[in-house]
Protein backbone atom coordinates (compact mmCIF):
# COMPACT_ATOMS: atom_id res chain seq x y z
CA UNK A 1 0.00 0.00 0.00
CA UNK A 2 1.25 3.58 -1.17
CA UNK A 3 2.35 5.06 2.51
CA UNK A 4 -0.29 8.22 1.57
CA UNK A 5 -3.38 6.22 1.68
CA UNK A 6 -2.78 5.31 5.00
CA UNK A 7 -5.58 6.20 7.12
CA UNK A 8 -7.27 7.55 4.39
CA UNK A 9 -11.05 7.70 4.50
CA UNK A 10 -12.80 5.75 1.58
CA UNK A 11 -16.75 4.80 0.54
CA UNK A 12 -18.29 1.90 -0.46
CA UNK A 13 -21.63 2.15 -2.29
CA UNK A 14 -23.53 -0.10 -2.15
CA UNK A 15 -22.08 -1.35 1.20
CA UNK A 16 -25.18 -3.96 1.41
CA UNK A 17 -24.18 -6.14 -2.11
CA UNK A 18 -21.83 -9.03 -1.56
CA UNK A 19 -18.86 -7.21 -2.85
CA UNK A 20 -19.53 -3.90 -1.01
CA UNK A 21 -19.63 -5.92 2.27
CA UNK A 22 -16.80 -8.07 1.17
CA UNK A 23 -14.81 -4.70 0.66
CA UNK A 24 -15.94 -2.54 3.54
CA UNK A 25 -13.82 -5.54 5.70
CA UNK A 26 -11.49 -5.98 3.60
CA UNK A 27 -10.40 -2.51 3.65
CA UNK A 28 -10.88 -2.08 7.64
CA UNK A 29 -8.06 -4.60 7.83
CA UNK A 30 -5.66 -2.75 5.68
CA UNK A 31 -6.09 0.38 7.89
CA UNK A 32 -8.67 2.76 5.53
CA UNK A 33 -11.42 4.31 7.70
CA UNK A 34 -14.54 3.55 5.53
CA UNK A 35 -18.19 5.25 4.95
CA UNK A 36 -20.65 2.00 4.20
CA UNK A 37 -23.24 3.61 1.90
CA UNK A 38 -25.90 1.35 2.56
CA UNK A 39 -28.83 0.86 0.04
CA UNK A 40 -30.59 -1.81 1.43
CA UNK A 41 -32.05 -0.04 4.72
CA UNK A 42 -32.51 -4.05 5.78
CA UNK A 43 -29.33 -4.39 6.39
CA UNK A 44 -28.63 -1.08 8.36
CA UNK A 45 -28.68 -2.01 11.49
CA UNK A 46 -26.33 -4.88 11.11
CA UNK A 47 -23.49 -2.20 9.62
CA UNK A 48 -23.98 -0.09 12.74
CA UNK A 49 -23.59 -2.81 14.86
CA UNK A 50 -20.61 -3.35 13.50
CA UNK A 51 -19.42 0.24 13.62
CA UNK A 52 -20.30 0.42 17.24
CA UNK A 53 -17.76 -1.61 17.56
CA UNK A 54 -14.85 -0.23 15.08
CA UNK A 55 -14.36 3.69 15.20
CA UNK A 56 -13.64 3.26 11.75
CA UNK A 57 -16.71 2.91 10.44
CA UNK A 58 -19.07 5.18 9.46
CA UNK A 59 -22.44 3.88 8.28
CA UNK A 60 -24.93 6.06 6.08
CA UNK A 61 -28.43 5.33 4.64
CA UNK A 62 -28.17 5.89 1.24
CA UNK A 63 -30.00 5.82 -2.04
CA UNK A 64 -28.39 6.49 -5.75
CA UNK A 65 -31.59 8.41 -6.83
CA UNK A 66 -31.02 10.98 -3.69
CA UNK A 67 -28.37 13.03 -4.55
CA UNK A 68 -28.45 14.52 -1.01
CA UNK A 69 -27.61 10.92 0.54
CA UNK A 70 -25.09 10.33 -1.80
CA UNK A 71 -23.01 13.73 -0.70
CA UNK A 72 -23.31 12.96 2.76
CA UNK A 73 -21.89 9.38 2.25
CA UNK A 74 -18.83 10.94 0.40
CA UNK A 75 -17.95 13.72 2.17
CA UNK A 76 -14.28 13.58 3.59
CA UNK A 77 -13.46 10.58 1.20
CA UNK A 78 -10.65 10.49 -0.63
CA UNK A 79 -12.09 7.51 -2.70
CA UNK A 80 -15.01 5.38 -3.73
CA UNK A 81 -15.42 2.22 -4.53
CA UNK A 82 -18.77 1.69 -6.45
CA UNK A 83 -21.04 -0.91 -7.52
CA UNK A 84 -24.67 -1.74 -8.66
CA UNK A 85 -25.86 -5.08 -6.97
CA UNK A 86 -29.55 -6.10 -7.13
CA UNK A 87 -31.35 -7.67 -3.61
CA UNK A 88 -30.02 -11.29 -3.75
CA UNK A 89 -34.01 -12.06 -3.26
CA UNK A 90 -34.85 -10.80 -6.88
CA UNK A 91 -32.03 -10.43 -9.03
CA UNK A 92 -33.85 -9.66 -12.41
CA UNK A 93 -33.02 -7.06 -14.56
CA UNK A 94 -35.56 -5.70 -16.61
CA UNK A 95 -35.99 -2.00 -18.51
CA UNK A 96 -36.97 -0.48 -15.14
CA UNK A 97 -33.89 -1.67 -13.29
CA UNK A 98 -31.84 -0.34 -15.89
CA UNK A 99 -32.83 2.80 -16.84
CA UNK A 100 -32.54 2.31 -12.37
CA UNK A 101 -28.74 1.65 -12.63
CA UNK A 102 -27.80 4.39 -15.94
CA UNK A 103 -29.46 6.96 -13.58
CA UNK A 104 -27.88 6.06 -10.39
CA UNK A 105 -24.47 5.94 -12.36
CA UNK A 106 -24.87 9.40 -13.20
CA UNK A 107 -26.20 10.49 -9.89
CA UNK A 108 -23.09 9.20 -8.09
CA UNK A 109 -20.56 10.39 -10.48
CA UNK A 110 -21.97 14.08 -10.61
CA UNK A 111 -21.60 13.68 -6.54
CA UNK A 112 -17.87 12.49 -6.69
CA UNK A 113 -17.39 15.64 -9.53
CA UNK A 114 -18.88 17.94 -6.39
CA UNK A 115 -16.61 16.35 -3.59
CA UNK A 116 -13.66 17.51 -3.71
CA UNK A 117 -12.07 15.41 -1.61
CA UNK A 118 -12.63 12.81 -4.18
CA UNK A 119 -9.14 11.49 -5.39
CA UNK A 120 -10.51 7.95 -7.26
CA UNK A 121 -13.53 6.57 -7.76
CA UNK A 122 -13.63 2.65 -8.72
CA UNK A 123 -16.29 2.14 -10.92
CA UNK A 124 -17.33 -1.98 -10.94
CA UNK A 125 -18.91 -2.72 -13.91
CA UNK A 126 -19.28 -6.32 -15.75
CA UNK A 127 -17.54 -8.54 -18.44
CA UNK A 128 -20.87 -8.14 -20.06
CA UNK A 129 -20.28 -5.05 -20.69
CA UNK A 130 -17.33 -6.53 -22.73
CA UNK A 131 -18.17 -9.41 -24.60
CA UNK A 132 -21.62 -9.17 -26.22
CA UNK A 133 -21.40 -8.63 -30.27
CA UNK A 134 -22.50 -10.54 -33.48
CA UNK A 135 -19.79 -12.49 -34.53
CA UNK A 136 -21.23 -12.84 -37.96
CA UNK A 137 -20.71 -9.34 -38.50
CA UNK A 138 -16.88 -8.75 -37.00
CA UNK A 139 -13.70 -10.15 -37.56
CA UNK A 140 -13.24 -12.94 -34.42
CA UNK A 141 -10.26 -11.69 -32.34
CA UNK A 142 -9.88 -11.74 -28.98
CA UNK A 143 -11.94 -9.93 -26.38
CA UNK A 144 -9.80 -7.35 -23.90
CA UNK A 145 -11.18 -4.07 -22.22
CA UNK A 146 -10.78 -1.93 -25.58
CA UNK A 147 -14.03 -3.72 -26.73
CA UNK A 148 -17.61 -2.72 -25.72
CA UNK A 149 -21.21 -4.78 -25.97
CA UNK A 150 -22.83 -3.76 -28.67
CA UNK A 151 -26.47 -2.49 -28.08
CA UNK A 152 -28.01 -3.45 -30.62
CA UNK A 153 -26.86 -7.11 -30.57
CA UNK A 154 -28.01 -6.92 -26.59
CA UNK A 155 -31.31 -5.84 -27.62
CA UNK A 156 -32.09 -8.49 -30.52
CA UNK A 157 -30.62 -11.70 -28.72
CA UNK A 158 -32.05 -15.14 -28.91
CA UNK A 159 -32.35 -17.39 -26.39
CA UNK A 160 -33.70 -21.13 -26.28
CA UNK A 161 -36.67 -21.64 -23.73
CA UNK A 162 -37.79 -24.58 -21.87
CA UNK A 163 -35.60 -26.42 -19.70
CA UNK A 164 -33.66 -24.53 -17.16
CA UNK A 165 -30.42 -26.54 -17.73
CA UNK A 166 -31.15 -25.76 -21.55
CA UNK A 167 -31.78 -21.85 -21.01
CA UNK A 168 -28.62 -21.82 -19.79
CA UNK A 169 -26.59 -23.78 -21.27
CA UNK A 170 -27.55 -24.54 -24.86
CA UNK A 171 -25.71 -26.82 -25.73
CA UNK A 172 -26.40 -30.59 -27.05
CA UNK A 173 -27.51 -32.68 -23.76
CA UNK A 174 -27.69 -36.59 -23.82
CA UNK A 175 -31.68 -37.15 -23.99
CA UNK A 176 -32.59 -33.94 -24.02
CA UNK A 177 -34.52 -31.88 -26.85
CA UNK A 178 -34.47 -27.96 -27.08
CA UNK A 179 -37.72 -26.74 -27.06
CA UNK A 180 -38.67 -23.24 -29.22
CA UNK A 181 -36.13 -20.20 -29.75
CA UNK A 182 -37.22 -16.47 -28.89
CA UNK A 183 -35.96 -13.16 -29.14
CA UNK A 184 -35.30 -12.16 -25.21
CA UNK A 185 -33.06 -8.80 -24.45
CA UNK A 186 -29.55 -9.26 -22.69
CA UNK A 187 -30.85 -6.90 -19.79
CA UNK A 188 -27.74 -7.37 -17.87
CA UNK A 189 -24.92 -6.30 -20.58
CA UNK A 190 -27.09 -3.90 -22.03
CA UNK A 191 -27.77 -2.11 -18.81
CA UNK A 192 -24.09 -2.51 -17.76
CA UNK A 193 -22.68 -1.50 -21.01
CA UNK A 194 -24.53 1.92 -20.64
CA UNK A 195 -24.45 2.51 -17.27
CA UNK A 196 -20.59 2.26 -17.83
CA UNK A 197 -20.99 4.56 -20.56
CA UNK A 198 -22.68 7.35 -18.77
CA UNK A 199 -20.53 6.59 -15.98
CA UNK A 200 -17.63 7.57 -18.25
CA UNK A 201 -18.90 9.94 -20.20
CA UNK A 202 -19.66 11.95 -16.88
CA UNK A 203 -15.96 11.56 -15.66
CA UNK A 204 -14.36 12.17 -18.60
CA UNK A 205 -16.63 15.66 -18.92
CA UNK A 206 -16.08 16.30 -14.92
CA UNK A 207 -12.56 15.24 -14.58
CA UNK A 208 -13.18 12.47 -12.27
CA UNK A 209 -10.23 10.06 -12.00
CA UNK A 210 -11.95 6.52 -12.67
CA UNK A 211 -10.73 3.45 -13.42
CA UNK A 212 -13.53 0.75 -14.01
CA UNK A 213 -13.40 -3.16 -13.11
CA UNK A 214 -15.65 -5.45 -15.60
CA UNK A 215 -15.92 -8.86 -13.95
CA UNK A 216 -17.01 -12.26 -14.46
CA UNK A 217 -19.71 -14.06 -13.21
CA UNK A 218 -19.36 -13.82 -9.22
CA UNK A 219 -18.85 -17.35 -7.87
CA UNK A 220 -20.27 -17.54 -4.41
CA UNK A 221 -22.48 -20.59 -2.32
CA UNK A 222 -26.00 -19.48 -2.93
CA UNK A 223 -25.20 -18.82 -6.60
CA UNK A 224 -28.78 -18.99 -8.60
CA UNK A 225 -29.58 -20.35 -11.72
CA UNK A 226 -31.70 -17.24 -11.85
CA UNK A 227 -28.46 -15.14 -11.53
CA UNK A 228 -29.06 -12.36 -14.88
CA UNK A 229 -25.08 -13.02 -16.19
CA UNK A 230 -26.24 -16.37 -16.93
CA UNK A 231 -28.42 -15.47 -19.94
CA UNK A 232 -26.53 -16.26 -22.99
CA UNK A 233 -23.93 -18.67 -21.11
CA UNK A 234 -24.28 -20.83 -23.61
CA UNK A 235 -23.26 -18.67 -26.36
CA UNK A 236 -20.31 -17.56 -24.14
CA UNK A 237 -19.39 -20.83 -23.49
CA UNK A 238 -19.02 -21.48 -27.41
CA UNK A 239 -17.31 -18.20 -28.06
CA UNK A 240 -14.52 -18.86 -25.63
CA UNK A 241 -15.26 -15.91 -23.14
CA UNK A 242 -17.50 -17.86 -20.40
CA UNK A 243 -15.22 -15.87 -17.37
CA UNK A 244 -16.12 -16.41 -13.68
CA UNK A 245 -14.52 -14.65 -10.70
CA UNK A 246 -13.82 -15.49 -7.07
CA UNK A 247 -14.93 -13.05 -4.33
CA UNK A 248 -11.65 -12.79 -2.77
CA UNK A 249 -10.24 -12.24 -6.03
CA UNK A 250 -12.35 -9.26 -7.22
CA UNK A 251 -11.99 -7.72 -4.19
CA UNK A 252 -8.07 -7.68 -4.23
CA UNK A 253 -8.82 -6.39 -8.03
CA UNK A 254 -10.70 -3.34 -6.66
CA UNK A 255 -8.26 -2.46 -3.39
CA UNK A 256 -5.03 -2.87 -6.53
CA UNK A 257 -6.60 -0.64 -9.02
CA UNK A 258 -7.18 1.92 -6.23
CA UNK A 259 -3.51 1.82 -4.58
CA UNK A 260 -1.74 2.00 -7.91
CA UNK A 261 -1.61 5.12 -9.53
CA UNK A 262 -0.41 3.57 -12.71
CA UNK A 263 -3.82 2.34 -13.07
CA UNK A 264 -5.86 3.35 -15.82
CA UNK A 265 -9.31 2.77 -18.08
CA UNK A 266 -11.17 -0.27 -17.75
CA UNK A 267 -9.97 -3.92 -16.23
CA UNK A 268 -11.66 -7.35 -16.93
CA UNK A 269 -11.50 -9.37 -13.79
CA UNK A 270 -11.88 -12.99 -14.08
CA UNK A 271 -9.29 -16.11 -12.34
CA UNK A 272 -11.54 -18.68 -13.80
CA UNK A 273 -12.39 -19.71 -17.55
CA UNK A 274 -15.16 -22.15 -18.35
CA UNK A 275 -14.49 -23.27 -21.67
CA UNK A 276 -14.72 -27.52 -21.31
CA UNK A 277 -17.44 -30.17 -20.82
CA UNK A 278 -16.34 -30.77 -17.30
CA UNK A 279 -17.06 -26.80 -16.22
CA UNK A 280 -20.51 -26.62 -17.43
CA UNK A 281 -20.94 -30.00 -15.28
CA UNK A 282 -19.90 -28.52 -12.40
CA UNK A 283 -21.13 -25.20 -12.72
CA UNK A 284 -24.60 -27.30 -13.69
CA UNK A 285 -24.89 -28.94 -10.35
CA UNK A 286 -24.13 -25.73 -8.11
CA UNK A 287 -26.94 -24.21 -9.79
CA UNK A 288 -29.25 -27.18 -9.38
CA UNK A 289 -27.70 -29.62 -7.05
CA UNK A 290 -30.84 -31.57 -6.76
CA UNK A 291 -30.63 -32.43 -10.44
CA UNK A 292 -28.94 -35.76 -12.50
CA UNK A 293 -25.73 -35.55 -13.68
CA UNK A 294 -25.44 -33.78 -17.32
CA UNK A 295 -24.37 -36.40 -20.28
CA UNK A 296 -23.05 -33.59 -22.62
CA UNK A 297 -22.39 -34.36 -26.53
CA UNK A 298 -20.02 -31.54 -26.41
CA UNK A 299 -16.94 -32.86 -25.02
CA UNK A 300 -14.23 -30.41 -26.81
CA UNK A 301 -12.48 -27.85 -25.31
CA UNK A 302 -13.44 -24.44 -26.43
CA UNK A 303 -10.45 -21.93 -27.14
CA UNK A 304 -10.43 -19.04 -24.70
CA UNK A 305 -11.19 -15.48 -26.75
CA UNK A 306 -10.84 -13.33 -24.02
CA UNK A 307 -7.66 -11.53 -21.72
CA UNK A 308 -7.11 -10.18 -18.29
CA UNK A 309 -3.33 -9.14 -19.10
CA UNK A 310 -4.21 -5.31 -18.22
CA UNK A 311 -5.26 -6.23 -14.40
CA UNK A 312 -2.66 -9.37 -14.14
CA UNK A 313 0.84 -7.22 -15.03
CA UNK A 314 -0.76 -4.79 -12.58
CA UNK A 315 -1.36 -6.98 -9.44
CA UNK A 316 2.04 -9.09 -9.73
CA UNK A 317 3.56 -7.10 -7.09
CA UNK A 318 0.25 -6.80 -4.68
CA UNK A 319 -0.06 -7.50 -1.73
CA UNK A 320 -3.41 -9.00 -0.90
CA UNK A 321 -2.52 -10.16 3.21
CA UNK A 322 -0.84 -6.67 4.15
CA UNK A 323 -2.92 -5.54 7.45
CA UNK A 324 -2.54 -2.82 9.75
CA UNK A 325 -3.57 -3.37 13.22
Amino acid sequence: MAPALLNQTVCVMDASGRLGSALVHRLLQRGYAVHAAVHNHDELQSFKRLSSENKKLRVFGSDPLDYHSLMEALKGCCGLFYSFELPSDNPTYDEFVGELEVRAAHNVLEACAQTDTIDKVVFTSSATAVIWRDQHNSVRSDVNERNWSDINFCKKFKVGIGNPIKRIFLIKVRSLDFDVIESVQLWHGLSKTVAEKTAWALAMDRGVNMVSINAGLLMHPNLSIKDPYLLGAAEMFKDGVFVAVDLGFLVDAHICVFEDSSSYGRYLCFNRVLNCSKDVVKLSSMLLPSSSPLGLEDEGVHEQKISSQKLSKLMVDFNSELQME
